[in-house]
């Protein structure tokens, strides 16, 4: 009995968060571990899946890097990159899109479909969801060159919402397409932060291979605001990796999405502890 009670408690932990989310929009970046491991894997697609079902409308967008890598491999292309994003030529821009719209994207809306969901796949070139230019420079305005590598210039928000605000889940492959119709590939961190923002999302969540943002004595920092960023990046804090993943989740709250969200996706049912709960169990973004 007092086992059904401890259960009963988590569900009413749960109900103000319920409560508060019903018919919003919460974006979920999917990849790392949680992408590879089966059991990860099964528990991100029953989180999706819940979290239509208590009335939230989820928005899933994913990445493929070692599909692609793999895919690459097969066909004996070499894999390259600069900037840290993939050298993206003729070749290999047509495996990527094979891969991510093909493969890993139906994989997904199968996964969710599975646990009774009613997903739905798409990519940057369906009506125009993503439009986009070749990226030709870096972050510090640097000219560059990686290929078939696009800068994103608008999110096609009717068809999310319209999908989104129904019984179905998008599910995004980061595909983008330009005037011409040409694809180009962009980075699913980058295409998440867009469609967050576009949507003015009420959380945008990255499913990562880290805990969160850790203080000096390797704590989980569980909340920063927006006006911490900078110092906690200047005194050394943020650093390494973990700096253009916090830029960017500062560049999301300015544009509009409530809550941004770092977690640690190697941990089973992660979307659901940081959601529900009263303490989370990773680092959350938000305005001061």
């Amino acid at each position: 009995m007092q086992e059904l009670i401890k259960k009963a408690g988590i569900l009413i932990e749960a109900l103000p968060y319920i409560q508060k989310l019903h018919s919003k929009t919460v974006v979920i970046k999917y990849g790392g571990n949680a992408m590879i491991n089966e059991d990860l894997k099964h528990s991100v697609m029953e989180d999706v899946t819940l979290l239509k079902y208590v009335g939230i409308n989820p928005i899933v967008v994913h990445g493929g890097g070692p599909d692609i890598s793999a895919a690459l491999k097969t066909y004996n292309v070499e894999s390259r990159f600069e900037h840290g994003l993939r050298v993206t030529d003729e070749q290999t821009m047509r495996v990527a899109q094979m891969v991510l719209v093909g493969k890993t994207n139906k994989e997904i809306v199968s996964h969710i479909n599975e646990k009774g969901g009613k997903a739905i796949g798409l990519c940057g070139i369906d009506g125009k969801l993503i439009e986009c230019e070749k990226l030709t420079e870096d972050e510090d305005g640097n000219p560059i060159d990686v290929g078939f590598v696009g800068k994103i210039k608008k999110i096609n928000t009717k068809i999310l919402n319209t999908i989104a605000s129904d019984e179905y889940i998008p599910v995004i492959a980061p595909i983008g397409v330009d005037e011409n119709g040409q694809s180009y590939n962009i980075n699913a961190d980058t295409v998440a932060g867009a469609v967050a923002s576009a949507l003015e999302a009420e959380k945008l969540i990255f499913l990562t291979d880290v805990e969160g943002v850790k203080d000096k004595e390797g704590n989980v920092i569980y909340e920063i605001l927006d006006s911490d960023i900078h110092p906690l990046i200047e005194d050394g804090t943020i650093s390494g990796g973990m700096i253009p993943k916090v830029l960017g989740c500062l560049d999301a709250i300015k544009q509009g999405v409530k809550r941004v969200h770092i977690i640690d996706g190697r941990i089973l049912h992660s979307i659901l502890l940081e959601i529900f709960t009263d303490t989370g169990i990773g680092t959350m973004f938000r305005k001061d």
